[in-house]
């Protein structure tokens, strides 16, 4: 006799719901939210709380909002989900004027106003914002004057890259270009070194000097540095590891590198 347990069953259909992208000129989150108050000139316009929440953390939002002549909404947590939709707004949540990157040019004029040698960190098609954002939190706390990525085929400053960048996307120059072996190129020229990085390299990080001007290049997730840019690398590294992970995610790398670089610097 058949048992009846083990017949297959229908499954039913369900709709997945698609959510429209969030405004990049929407902020959420309160760290995210007063890293953009705390700036100099910040470029909040609008923010939303939620009514209910009543908290040191709020406070300190409201006292920097008034501050900076920022007007402040007290609305219901569902007016708040209508603006950043299934994000973790934290009930905060503000409309800010655009985060501007800078250019080749922007990037130079930096390069020159520098007192000491730069350490950049160059990201070759990373397309996650998550990373995005953890690498700008990475290079702001390891002493990086920038980080650089091109314009197409990689992400830039999101609402999501902002978040996950803990106010680091405020303060640290993000730069987009449009070609990034020629950039690699001019760097060369401006005598910055540039570290590549790959698992087929015989040389380890630890092997290398890392106190000059000098630019660490990490690949897209799961791919690693392209094959134009490893060839305007002047040394290809690789990060030493055990156990059987064939790679690292790239905000881990960056912070293993760059981090390896402000230990040297710091000697």
């Amino acid at each position: 006799m058949k048992d009846k347990s083990l017949k297959p069953t229908k499954r039913r259909k369900t709709k997945t719901a698609h959510h429209a992208p969030i405004d990049p000129d929407i902020i959420f989150g309160l760290h995210a939210v007063q890293a953009a108050l705390e700036v100099p000139v910040s470029r909040v316009k609008e923010i939303w709380l939620a009514a209910e929440r009543q908290d040191s953390r709020v406070e300190n939002v409201l006292n920097a909002a008034q501050e900076q002549g920022v007007v402040i909404h007290f609305s219901e947590r569902e007016t708040l989900d209508k603006i950043a939709p299934e994000v973790q707004h934290q009930g905060c949540v503000a409309k800010c004027r655009p985060l501007d990157s800078l250019d080749e040019k922007g990037l130079f004029d930096l390069l020159d106003s520098l007192d000491e040698p730069p350490l950049l960190l160059i990201l070759d098609g990373v397309q996650d914002p998550h990373n995005l954002g953890a690498c700008l939190r990475t290079a702001e706390a390891s002493g990086a004057h920038a980080v650089i990525a091109p314009k197409d085929r990689a992400s830039g400053l999101t609402a999501t890259a902002i978040k996950i960048s803990s106010g680091s996307a405020e303060r640290l120059p993000f730069v987009q270009v449009t070609n990034i072996a020629r950039l690699m190129r001019e760097l060369q020229q401006r005598g910055v070194w540039l570290i590549g990085t790959s698992g087929d390299s015989e040389t380890t990080l630890y092997q290398t000097k890392l106190t000059g001007p000098m630019a660490i290049v990490l690949g897209a997730e799961g791919k690693g540095i392209r094959h134009l840019t490893r060839e305007n690398c002047d040394e290809v590294v690789f990060i030493p590891m055990q156990g059987q992970a064939e790679s690292l995610n790239v905000s881990v790398a960056a912070g293993v590198c760059l981090f390896e670089a402000f230990r040297q610097r710091s000697l």
